[in-house]
């Protein structure tokens, strides 16, 4: 089996995705699942790039259920489960299951039944290679305050003390990095081990949870934390899903610095622009000159944000720095950027407008901090 050496993780690499939900039932409910399950199996079957699901019971627990679905790849799934629709269609479940696990996997390889697997049949939708990973997981939430109200929210979310790091033994909060763009704030979290344990975590700590509700009055999207079935829709909606990580190297040059670039797609171009700077951040992975070490891309419906960790300034080498290196590229993120909503509009292939555009999309840094090991 090849192994890639890099340290990357991408939903582009054009493999089919297994996805595993893990859900443990309400006594009682039972019924009322199925009912909402079957809602939802006639919605989804007929969503571009499912191909098929499953619905399991447990043999040994009758409340421990698992569902199963497979898609055509990653960004079909993804545009799916972080739509309006989606959020709609599980409604009805919410008030059945007392806890879920979701995870998500590329297929690598395959074993058919009496078919013997010829080699166009066995790459077809499968991953090319195993990926190398460094132990993190990484997610964002985005959500919009009211205008006005920007400073102050600032102020609270620079303000608040951290939560303890060690979240169990085998589950540590890494890093932490909180952005604006305007009214829009972007928190990106990075986590070694299990991700929805230090989420919940997070959300138990009373440091975290004072800050919470003291930006509660400045949200555009109102909440109730103390209503799970508000607080779930509300962190479903500002979810913003990593669908790109890679690294150049093991070891960090000395200097770097984290910028967060918001790129406002155009309707319904969302993932294809982020796949184009996902294309991107891989060249760069390989250019031993490139300024940019590593990149996080984020992205939900047309709202898409690249993470860099670069060395020297930003505005050292534009084009690096935006993720556009390479003749036409600068003319492709043209296609698909609101260049109205970024406050760049015209044509991208001038200095003038590469140069405002990372002006306009370098977010405002509010916090960034990382957890030293004990």
């Amino acid at each position: 089996m090849t192994i890639s050496g890099r340290i990357s993780q991408s939903a582009f690499d054009g493999s089919r995705l297994r996805v595993i939900l893990l859900l443990d039932l309400y006594e009682g409910a039972q019924q009322q699942f199925l009912d909402a399950y079957e809602h939802m199996r006639n919605q989804v079957a007929s969503v571009p790039g499912h191909l098929s699901d499953q619905l399991c019971q447990s043999i040994e627990n009758p409340s421990q259920w698992l569902i199963t679905s497979e898609w055509e790849s990653a960004p079909p799934f993804l545009a799916w489960v972080n739509s309006e629709e989606h959020v709609e269609t599980v409604r009805p479940m919410h008030s059945c299951v007392r806890d879920t696990r979701s995870m998500r996997y590329s297929i690598l390889r395959e074993t058919t039944p009496n078919a013997p697997l010829t080699p166009e049949r066995s790459t077809a939708g499968v991953q090319v290679a195993a990926r190398v990973g460094d132990g993190v997981a990484r997610h964002a939430l985005t959500f919009t305050v009211r205008p006005g109200s920007e400073s102050k929210v600032a102020e609270i979310l620079a303000g608040y003390t951290s939560p303890e790091a060690q979240v169990d033994d085998t589950t540590r909060l890494r890093r932490t990095s909180l952005f604006m763009h305007g009214n829009r704030v972007v928190r990106a979290v990075e986590v070694e081990g299990d991700l929805l344990a230090a989420l919940r975590h997070v959300a138990r700590q009373p440091e975290v949870r004072a800050v919470e509700e003291a930006i509660n009055p400045y949200l555009e999207q109102d909440r109730d934390l103390s209503d799970p079935d508000s607080a779930r829709v509300f962190f479903t909606r500002a979810a913003l899903p990593a669908v790109h990580h890679v690294v150049a190297g093991e070891k960090a040059p000395a200097g770097l610095r984290r910028h967060a670039l918001y790129y406002p797609a155009k309707e319904g171009r969302g993932m294809d622009l982020a796949r184009l700077l996902a294309h991107q951040d891989e060249a760069a992975a390989d250019d031993p000159h490139s300024p940019v070490y590593g990149s996080t891309v984020f992205q939900r419906d047309d709202i898409v944000v690249r993470l860099v960790d670069v060395t020297g300034e930003l505005d050292a080498d534009p084009l690096a720095a935006l993720g556009l290196k390479g003749p036409g590229k600068a003319a492709e993120l043209e296609r698909l950027l609101d260049g109205a909503a970024i406050g760049v509009e015209g044509s991208l292939e001038t200095d003038r407008n590469i140069n405002r555009l990372l002006s306009h999309a370098d977010m405002m840094p509010v916090t960034d901090r990382s957890s030293a090991r004990s």
